[in-house]
């Protein structure tokens, strides 16, 4: 990772108040990123502002509490109204079809970390050894479409909550098995619970999977500076391009969307994306390698590329 060298004598914070949701999974990434600073800042405080956002208090579909922003408008408005200096994303909550509120921005995308689902059975089964009529417990529109697609024998379950409560509900019955996020088990420690490691290719991730990043006001240059060496310049492509995808594509929450860019290891950058329909019977597929394209104009072609193939219709025809 790409550190930033500070001269001697440039400013640093004494204090950094750190917002995030209040979930175990949040403050687990919140301890992620205080480490870091850490290391390059060991003289600077933090402390934790944790909020429950209405994503996290609401349990029901997010679509009827706009959920857009659902897990994200809360830390936003303790970072405006000064009751914070930093605000800890995951970058697959953040909207990305409309700009981040005036006078925020993002200072760093930390290293990505894993991008993949992970089944939990607790019987250990795979995925294709699950039998008919097992249900597999989500409320992710992108899982549900994948699932309907590959293995139409299974039913889905809704299911809301932090990791923790999705593993309760599981342990209480209300589910045969269920899919989460490979990063976010790792973050709360319980890969034991694993069963199967899913490829993007049998479950594509979404947008901003694996990938935290830190939002500062815009005139807090001194803090900006302070925790913009934290960022990774592969992570940062990575995010640019797959937000700018979802921004030309203008998807809702109740459209299946999913993809990743990645940096191979000679440096080049390529962005993988599907729309589905609900039903997972229909599935537009883009692949672009940036070339000579920045990530931007990369994140803007493989949209284009899927607008072209009927995304637009495709999008507009599923309520939300």
């Amino acid at each position: 990772m790409v550190r930033r060298v500070y001269r001697v004598g440039m400013s640093v914070p004494e204090l950094i108040r750190i917002v995030s949701r209040d979930s175990p999974m949040a403050l687990a990434q919140v301890e992620r990123v205080r480490a870091e600073l850490a290391v390059v800042h060991p003289r600077v405080r933090t402390e934790v502002v944790p909020v429950k956002t209405t994503g996290d208090k609401w349990m029901g579909d997010l679509s009827k509490v706009e959920g857009k922003g659902a897990f994200t408008k809360e830390v936003d408005a303790a970072l405006l109204a000064g009751e914070a200096d930093l605000a800890v994303h995951c970058v697959k909550d953040v909207p990305a079809d409309r700009p981040l509120p005036a006078g925020t921005m993002f200072a760093a995308f930390l290293r990505r970390d894993d991008i993949r689902d992970a089944l939990i059975h607790p019987g250990g089964r795979t995925l294709d050894e699950l039998p008919d009529g097992t249900r597999i417990g989500t409320s992710s529109v992108r899982r549900i479409a994948q699932l309907a697609a590959s293995h139409p024998h299974l039913e889905c379950v809704p299911f809301r909550g932090n990791a923790n409560r999705r593993l309760e509900k599981l342990a209480a019955g209300e589910a045969d098995a269920l899919l989460l996020a490979v990063s976010g088990l790792e973050r709360i420690g319980r890969m034991d619970v694993v069963s199967e490691i899913l490829s993007p290719e049998t479950m594509m991730p979404p947008i901003g999977a694996g990938i935290l990043a830190l939002q500062c006001r815009e005139g807090d240059t001194e803090l900006i500076d302070a925790v913009s060496g934290l960022g990774d310049p592969d992570t940062h492509r990575e995010a640019t391009a797959e937000r700018m995808f979802l921004h030309v594509l203008q998807g809702h929450c109740n459209s299946p969307i999913a993809g990743y860019a990645k940096v191979s290891r000679n440096g080049e950058l390529s962005l993988r994306a599907c729309v589905f329909t609900p039903d997972g019977k229909v599935q537009l597929n883009a692949h672009e390698w940036a070339g000579r394209l920045d990530p931007a104009t990369l994140g803007t072609s493989v949209a284009v590329a899927l607008l072209r193939q009927g995304a637009r219709e495709l999008i507009d025809n599923i309520a939300h």
